[in-house]
């Protein structure tokens, strides 16, 4: 007979029933054997993913690690046990205990005991050297302690209506794992109980893992038809030239190609036949969050609002769109782009319940006018008409032209950098610069390796560069990280663009104490609303697709996840024939 499974639903009932046998999106009978090789960009110099300094090997997070619970991938936010096999949300809504599954054990034998997520959770949120997103995630928690030897409780100071799901997702690691502390362990591994180990590293560029046979979960549920391939291995490139040639010469075996210029050019049919590949389109139905070109409040120069709608009007996405893009994006226009969470028209009724307290912080713009959507421009005229728009609105703020130049009231030119890590993002920003020109603004593009860039975004340190908003259709604490005053001090955290709004600030706590779907649409909207107004980022753009190139011996279940990542889930659920 089946034992039940744990199962979880924000603000809706569960997909699967309590007996179900597996995910509708796996093949439960795949194989498990052979070899996928994959390519990342950048390079690693850690082992330890939970530190904020250093450029983190990918793979130990995914592979090596599990949490006390699995995210349903065609749910909006359901989750199933794996390390829990039991869950007790207290009436109150105040505590939850997570019960551990009695064949959970870690790679060096250990059983995985509530000493352990004890440990786990206290490291990455009380260790300096952790990196802040788990503090700002997990805020409300005030104590953790193991009630017995399997069983721990977590209480949390105020309601919060998504805390016993997101704490499922706490990776979990032996409490033998950093004895010394985080900032002395930068390549150390935590000892996990995942689905494989870390088999070796060969310098900086490549990690290799290997299957674990004896895996404690692989005939759970959450578990079953997953993880299929007996080795995988992550090359790391310094340069898209560099991948690209790889994949020609047959060095790896699956590619997720979100340039479209690559995409579009660099892999003909000559070569896809040479190296027995596929190439194929994935459609999915994520929230396309939010990608953009942000600009950081903390300097002087970008605290004036109308310079930076001025920024935003200049921005010419749908020639870009066409000349460099191939036409295959849609323009982001919301931090929840693509989803029902987006604020569109004038706020209604759930929407100015929250808005209508916070009047005196608000400009009368909010809610006199639609929400604010990025300019459109037509390609056969070009965006002239919205450069002349930036220019009077710059003059009305009170800049003026000095020799052609822009210049603040202290008589200063409008000079900008925008740091990227990508070539790609230099060709897309080069017609911006030129437009900016047009107008009096120099923008500089400063070009990167990947681990200098992440200390610089770490440190806040540019004046507009490019980040994406990973938002889901639950939308949670992590708006803390994101748009929070107290993240925007706190170097390594997501709130990019430094802002400090109290309008924004009584509207976060609604993510974390919202009773029903209703009044997180409402918070949803109402923050959007406002983010898009104070034109904090220059929006980019998204695809529903992802564009997979792949050796013809890979196979992939026939029903597709509802929402996903094309690459994690080719890690995930394929398999080798």
């Amino acid at each position: 007979m089946l034992h039940a499974q744990v199962r979880l639903a924000l603000g809706d009932t569960p997909k699967y029933p309590p007996h179900f046998t597996h995910f509708d999106y796996v093949n439960p009978n795949a194989p498990k054997q052979g070899t996928l090789t994959v390519p990342l960009t950048g390079s690693f110099d850690s082992l330890n993913p939970f530190t904020l300094k250093g450029e983190h090997e990918s793979g130990i997070a995914m592979l090596t690690l599990d949490t006390l619970l699995v995210q349903s991938e065609d749910e909006a936010f359901s989750a199933y046990g794996l390390l829990a096999d039991d869950v007790r949300l207290a009436s109150d809504g105040l505590s939850v205990r997570f019960h551990l599954h009695p064949k959970a054990s870690f790679h060096n034998g250990d059983a995985v005991l509530a000493k352990d997520v004890v440990y786990s959770f206290q490291t990455l949120t009380q260790d300096k050297a952790a990196s802040p997103a788990y503090r700002f995630y997990y805020a409300d928690v005030h104590q953790v302690r193991a009630i017995d030897e399997r069983t721990v409780e977590f209480s949390w100071k105020q309601k919060n209506a998504e805390m016993h799901l997101i704490l499922g997702q706490l990776p979990i690691f032996s409490h033998k794992s950093f004895p010394q502390g985080l900032a002395q362990s930068g390549n150390v591994i935590p000892i996990g109980s995942g689905p494989y180990r870390l088999k070796r590293t060969v310098g900086s560029r490549l990690s290799e893992f290997s299957r674990d046979s004896q895996y404690w979960a692989q005939n759970l549920p959450s578990r079953k038809g997953m993880f299929n391939f007996d080795t995988i291995r992550f090359q790391y490139y310094q340069d898209e030239t560099a991948r690209v040639e790889a994949l020609k010469a047959g060095k790896y075996d699956i590619l997720q190609e979100n340039v479209a210029r690559l995409w579009s050019r660099a892999y003909s049919d000559k070569i896809l036949k040479k190296q027995n590949l596929i190439k194929k389109e994935f459609t999915h139905e994520n929230d396309a969050g939010m990608q953009g070109f942000v600009l950081n409040l903390r300097k002087d120069i970008l605290k004036n609002k109308a310079l930076r709608q001025a920024l935003v009007l200049s921005f010419d996405f749908e020639t870009i769109n066409q000349l460099l893009f191939y036409g295959l994006y849609q323009r982001s226009d919301s931090f929840f782009t693509n989803t029902e969470l987006a604020a569109t028209g004038q706020p209604e009724k759930d929407e100015l319940s929250i808005l209508l307290p916070l009047k005196n912080h608000l400009s009368e713009d909010i809610f006199s006018l639609p929400a604010v959507v990025p300019p459109k421009v037509d390609v056969r005229y070009g965006n002239r008409k919205h450069l002349i728009e930036a220019k009077n609105l710059l003059l009305k703020a009170g800049y003026r032209y000095r020799d052609g130049y822009l210049v603040d009231q202290n008589n200063q030119k409008i000079v900008l950098t925008f740091l990227t890590y990508s070539k790609s993002f230099e060709r897309a920003t080069a017609k911006w610069q030129r437009d900016l020109a047009k107008i009096g603004i120099s923008l500089n593009i400063q070009v990167t390796d990947a681990a200098l860039f992440q200390k610089k975004v770490n440190d806040f340190d540019y004046d507009i560069t490019i980040v994406g908003y990973g938002n889901t259709l639950s939308p949670g604490n992590e708006q803390l990280n994101y748009h929070s005053c107290h993240a925007a001090k706190t170097s390594g955290s997501q709130n990019y663009t430094g802002i400090c709004h109290p309008a924004i600030e009584k509207i976060l706590p609604h993510f974390l104490h919202y009773q029903n779907r209703q009044e997180l649409l409402a918070a949803s909207r109402a923050l959007d609303r406002i983010l898009r107004s104070e034109y904090l980022i220059i929006p980019n753009w998204y695809s529903n697709r992802h564009r997979m190139i792949y050796r013809q011996n890979l196979r992939h279940p026939e029903i597709l996840p509802r929402y996903y990542h094309g690459l994690s889930w080719a890690i995930q659920t394929w398999w080798q024939s």
